[in-house]
């Protein structure tokens, strides 16, 4: 569903007789060895490249799904395949009960997820342990004439790195959304075409090379990342290059958007993107109630979507997702991939920083904060499919225009990791401190009002992971190689103490119980104090 609170979608029935929702999985790759031999065969070079520079190793889940199963599975008897994800090793199928359950005869397959889960009767419910296991160059100066699109990007402090001529250029924006009519051929986006910043995509809802199509949510979505009208709207990656995949049927609400949003994701990291920015989200609006998710679905490892994300963060991008607009509803919470333990979830606030009504809350289900983070999702400046500036409601929004931001930041610090990056936006946030369900950990501020340097001094310091599991890094910069970290409980008692350096600044925390701790970190000329939540 793609979040959009300025209008309603009408919503289409869309069913087949006794025809059913699932997921086959696979339970091996036997010729992945192929690709280990000749990874550019699959994945572009861009694509290894981010590997390496993360130390990211090549694994299991980058090999291509066997051909051969494939061809099994469409060849069994009234099954059609309607996607496909070699990170999850699994095709989503469309059947009779009976027709997909005689497919656990083969002896390639591990399991049959049905995305009615009442059918699942003999399928093992997500315990609360794997539940817990997811916790875990000086530049010119540039003054750019914003218009009404000004207080979105000063709001996260972004004319800094704006003015320090860090616009995105060279990072790659992954848009996965309902269509972008208009893309092509209209004003605010001449920029990006007169430049070759839109390097490709694809309709994955009818299998068509031609993405300039299907609907109008995304091409209000890229502009306020890539749109350039100047005293009007300015995006905030004006100079970072799109591809453009369409996964959302506005037709209709099915579990297959959730598998192609994956398919895509796929897709865009085989190309080698930097940043996947979605507004979509799914939850409890679907056409037949029987594949609605629940807010026990929300812990982050239970919806296909989510694991794709998840997965797509251990490749080395960065996602962001609408938090939803579900705040004014009787279900408030947030919707899936924002559910996920590595995506940004991006809730919404004015013009004044106040949260919007609409913006969906946290925590998710296993009591992570969430969302992670605000932009301005009220009347925020957008085109439209006929290049008309004005304002539009949403998280749909408010995610986008935090994406750009982050293309610039990822620009100005290109040698940092995506957890580095993730864990810097966190950290500059106004309520990094002291967060909560409504705000998260607040509103980023991606620079000062004098130089990037200056966010540079700010986030030289972060900790992460934060919720912790077994151990946390402590990334500093400091004349001194060396620091000093002390645990306390909340009662003051003092629980470790050891130091750390710059080449090993990781401490264990792995005797400790779950719950709540406040740190203290000393090296020369940097002091350090916060809290750190054991899972």
């Amino acid at each position: 569903m793609r979040y959009n609170f300025t209008f309603l979608l009408i919503l289409l029935s869309f069913t087949v007789f006794a025809q059913e929702e699932a997921w086959v999985y696979f339970n091996a790759k036997p010729n992945a060895q192929l690709f280990f031999n000749n990874p550019l065969a699959e994945l572009s070079q861009r694509a290894l490249d981010r590997r390496t520079n993360q130390n990211i190793a090549l694994d299991i889940t980058d090999a291509p799904l066997e051909t051969s199963y494939i061809d099994q599975i469409k060849a069994s008897t009234g099954i059609m395949v309607m996607a496909q994800s070699k990170w999850l090793n699994a095709l989503h199928i469309r059947g009779t009960q009976a027709n997909v359950n005689a497919l656990k005869t083969l002896a390639f397959v591990q399991k049959i997820e049905f995305a009615d889960r009442t059918l699942n009767t003999t399928a093992k419910k997500v315990s609360e342990t794997a539940i817990n296991q997811t916790k875990k160059q000086s530049k010119t100066a540039i003054d750019y004439a914003y218009g009404n699109s000004g207080n979105q990007i000063q709001m996260l402090n972004g004319q800094v790195l704006h003015q320090q001529n860090y616009t995105g250029e060279g990072k790659i924006i992954a848009v996965l959304d309902d269509g972008f009519l208009g893309v092509n051929t209209i004003q605010p986006f001449e920029n990006l075409r007169n430049n070759n910043k839109i390097l490709g995509g694809y309709d994955y809802t009818t299998r068509n090379a031609n993405f300039y199509a299907g609907g109008n949510h995304g091409t209000s979505v890229l502009s306020t990342m890539g749109g350039y009208k100047e005293n009007a709207l300015i995006g905030t990656a004006p100079n970072a290059s799109y591809y453009l995949f369409i996964t959302e049927i506005d037709a209709l609400e099915n579990p297959l958007e959730e598998s192609l949003w994956v398919e895509a994701a796929e897709k865009a990291d085989a190309l080698g993107v930097d940043i996947i920015t979605t507004s979509l989200g799914y939850f409890n609006i679907r056409d037949e109630v029987r594949y609605d998710h629940t807010y026990s679905d929300m812990n982050g490892i239970t919806n296909f979507i989510s694991r794709g994300a998840e997965t797509a963060f251990s490749k080395g991008i960065l996602v962001l997702a609408s938090a939803g607009n579900e705040g004014i509803k009787t279900e408030k919470h947030i919707g899936s991939p924002a559910d996920a333990v590595s995506v940004l979830a991006v809730g919404s606030v004015t013009a004044s920083k106040v949260k919007s009504g609409f913006s969906s809350i946290g925590p998710s289900y296993d009591g992570r904060i969430k969302p992670d983070i605000m932009a301005q999702g009220t009347l925020a400046v957008v085109s439209d499919v006929n290049g008309n500036i004005g304002t539009a409601n949403g998280t749909s929004f408010s995610c986008p225009i935090m994406a750009g931001m982050v293309a610039c930041l990822w620009q100005a610090f290109p040698s940092k990791t995506n957890k580095e990056i993730r864990q810097m936006i966190l950290a500059s946030s106004d309520r990094y401190s002291n967060p909560d369900n409504n705000y998260g950990y607040g509103i980023p501020n991606f620079g000062t009002t004098l130089s990037a340097d200056n966010f540079i001094a700010e986030t030289a310091f972060s900790v992460y992971p934060n919720p912790v599991k077994n151990t946390v890094t402590f990334s500093f910069l400091n004349e001194s190689n060396t620091a000093s970290v002390t645990i306390y409980s909340v009662l003051g008692q003092k629980l470790i103490e050891e130091k750390i350096n710059n080449s090993n600044p990781v401490l264990s925390l792995q005797t400790l119980q779950s719950g709540l701790y406040f740190y203290s970190f000393d090296a020369e000329n940097l002091h350090k104090t916060g809290k750190i939540v054991k899972q």
